[in-house]
């Protein structure tokens, strides 16, 4: 059988699904419908998916790193993560939350902490469905836990976070964030709470509802140009921010679709806007984290 053809119409049935109905049937059905057949569908939903076989661009054992999983007190109960440092580092290091999508702390996303730790941070990939648990197997199951979530709790468990990389011995004291998709909403909803987060990067995440005018960290917005959902919300964001006087960065990447930075999905990954997106977040919290 041929590859098949993944259209724009599909996609954005994947990310209905994923975001809005968390309903697979209704989904399957959809794409049963613009495949041509139940067989073909079969074939297309994996490859819209992630793929964690492919999850890995920094082993788990490189031999650069100390990787840990770690627990920490949280707004309200144990928090779980995934820390990461490099062991060699000449003086203290900027530390880096990185915030999953709403798949919780998946390899992708312990692999992205590796891949910022060998940027020369301390990374720590906060599970922030520990307070149902963790992040289980299932991805299904896991988005469906998000909805139970409570936001200000959320928020809580970001400062805490902020707190325990302070007190790591091997870093400097300067904190910043990294987010995807519902991770990018929580970096957004932290800087307008959080007076000691330095660098705020948001990659597709829903815009704050208020508090602009308490944020203090700078902020650097990813966007993906056919993202309609979340960039609907770009234009107000842009001019409450600007109207406070923020320091603010926005890219949107033309052409590319929401989730263009995770490579373990291969319909909607594209490695050109990823590493451009990369190489600025990297320089940006540099900066902004020595």
């Amino acid at each position: 059988m041929d590859k098949p053809e993944i259209t724009q119409a599909m996609i954005n049935a994947y990310d209905e699904y994923t975001h809005l109905t968390l309903d697979r049937r209704s989904f399957m059905d959809k794409l049963t419908k613009l495949a041509g057949s139940a067989g073909a569908a079969a074939v297309i939903a994996p490859m819209l998916a992630a793929n964690k076989a492919s999850a890995e661009m920094v082993p788990a054992n490189d031999e650069r790193l100390k990787v840990q999983d770690v627990s920490y007190p949280g707004g309200s109960g144990e928090m779980k993560g995934y820390l990461v440092e490099p062991k060699e580092a000449s003086g203290k290091l900027g530390s880096v939350i990185v915030i999953h999508e709403n798949r919780g702390l998946n390899p992708h996303i312990r692999d992205v902490a590796r891949r910022m730790a060998l940027e020369g941070f301390v990374a720590l990939a906060a599970d922030f469905l520990s307070p149902l648990g963790g992040t289980p197997e299932n991805e299904d199951q896991a988005r469906e836990m998000f909805g139970k979530l409570e936001p200000a709790e959320t928020v809580a468990n970001a400062e805490a976070s902020l707190k325990y990389l302070k007190t790591l011995p091997s870093a400097n004291g300067n904190v910043g964030a990294v987010g995807f998709c519902w991770g990018g909403g929580v970096v957004n909803n932290f800087a307008t709470q959080s007076p000691e987060l330095k660098a705020g990067v948001a990659y597709y995440g829903a815009q704050p509802k208020d508090g602009v005018p308490n944020i203090k960290a700078a902020l650097m917005l990813h966007y993906a140009g056919l993202d309609d959902r979340i960039n609907a919300g770009i234009e107000a964001y842009k001019k409450e921010l600007e109207a406070n006087g923020k320091s603010f960065q926005i890219f949107v990447y033309d052409g590319v679709n929401h989730a263009f930075n995770n490579d373990t999905s291969s319909a909607r990954y594209d490695k050109k806007a990823a590493d451009l997106a990369w190489s600025r977040t990297v320089e940006f919290l540099k900066k902004s984290l020595a």
